[in-house]
């Protein structure tokens, strides 16, 4: 956002919705705009329920309200993002709208959770693909997005530990009325959203095996507002008021999360940041059940089943002395950076003429693209240049 602002040839428009506008989630349009940005439409569609009906309801809500943003707004090019259902909301009415879409972070797959098929369903929306790993460039082409549209540019998270100036440990411990021990985790567990019933019973037992450890400070933030996000958040805000070593956030926003993990042994839960983020920061990760299945991961993210055994053992493996030395030669599967100047670049020389039709690149046509078998795309990792193959 910063480099389009930085641009000679771009122009700026923020859109916020979702949990970033919800008290109950720490307000957060405000870190945006005290980043300097100026918000341009803010798009109320979170329904203070997290049923199914109330989720479905809010997407509905959504879609309404970005048909007005972008009629008082006029964009030539939505930028967009991940995976989340707000998401679906923006691509649907874009779409309808006859706007561009240039997706970030497609192609990956997350097998435990309905953002899989939303991610999936806004390549197909999507017109341009900044894409983090060879393995999901070759995912997009293979739903039919043409090689000449699809980027590989590496993950943003990286980017943002590189260019934020982070806070010291005395500013973040007086940041979160805090101060760190000996032993340290991050923990941040969303809901299971393809698993009926089970979100409640697997960080039950999550909470049960962090119970075990001893003189360990645990810092949790809260789920997110999908279904069941609201029943997670009870039984954390019973936990935490119950033990002096635990502490429950909103949200600490981007710059405080990833100040915390300079300071923690590891990260714990189901979150995409323990994959993407972590293994940049030299700590290990502790991945629970199947929320996040799918994804390239790093050696330092250790996973296990969502029952107190295997999350108990997996915590025993996190502090293990060998394990925690091996941190230092981790390589991060999403690249050592720079995705977000190649998206600005790929944003101001794409010509947007013609741009909205697009023919569905069929692999039977395919001379030239094997993804039979394995091929080292390597040297493509610092290029914004379309993925040939």
């Amino acid at each position: 956002m910063h480099k389009i602002e930085q641009s000679a040839d771009l122009t700026l428009q923020v859109v916020v919705t979702g949990m970033h506008l919800s008290p109950e989630y720490g307000s957060t349009y405000r870190e945006i705009e005290n980043a300097g940005f100026q918000i341009d439409y803010k798009v109320e569609m979170l329904l203070g329920a997290d049923s199914p009906t109330a989720v479905t309801k809010s997407i509905g809500l959504g879609t309404i309200g970005f048909a007005d943003a972008y009629a008082a707004l006029k964009p030539d090019l939505l930028v967009m993002l991940g995976d989340r259902f707000e998401l679906l909301s923006a691509a649907t009415a874009a779409l309808i709208a006859g706007i561009p879409i240039c997706h970030i972070h497609g192609g990956e797959t997350t097998e435990g959770a309905f953002d899989e098929a939303i991610r999936h369903a806004i390549t197909k929306m999507a017109h341009l693909h900044c894409v983090a790993a060879d393995e999901y460039a070759r995912r997009v082409i293979q739903l039919g997005e043409h090689p000449d549209r699809v980027f590989l540019v590496g993950g943003l998270g990286i980017d943002a530990i590189k260019q934020l100036k982070l806070l010291t440990k005395p500013e973040l411990e007086e940041s979160l009325g805090l101060e760190f021990g000996a032993r340290n985790l991050l923990i941040t567990f969303h809901p299971v959203t393809l698993e009926q019933n089970s979100s409640v019973e697997q960080m039950r037992s999550m909470l049960d095996a962090l119970d075990r450890l001893v003189d360990t400070r645990l810092i949790f933030t809260f789920p997110n507002a999908d279904n069941g996000g609201q029943e997670l958040r009870l039984l954390l805000e019973a936990y935490v008021n119950e033990r002096q070593n635990a502490w429950l956030y909103p949200s600490l926003g981007q710059l405080r999360y990833l100040s915390c993990m300079q300071f923690v042994d590891g990260v714990v839960g189901n979150s995409s940041s323990g994959l993407a983020e972590a293994p940049s920061m030299g700590i290990g990760t502790i991945n629970i059940g199947d929320r996040q299945k799918g994804r390239l991961m790093a050696r330092s993210v250790i996973n296990c089943d969502p029952d107190c055994e295997s999350i108990t053992n997996a915590l025993a493996r996190l502090y293990d002395p060998e394990f925690q030395s091996s941190l230092a030669t981790v390589k991060n599967p999403y690249g050592e950076g720079g995705a977000s100047q190649m998206i600005v670049e790929i944003l101001t020389k794409h010509p947007l003429e013609n741009l909205l039709k697009k023919s569905f690149y069929d692999l039977t046509d395919a001379s030239t693209l094997d993804l039979s078998q394995p091929k080292d795309f390597s040297s493509l990792n610092q290029q914004s240049t379309p993925y040939s193959g």
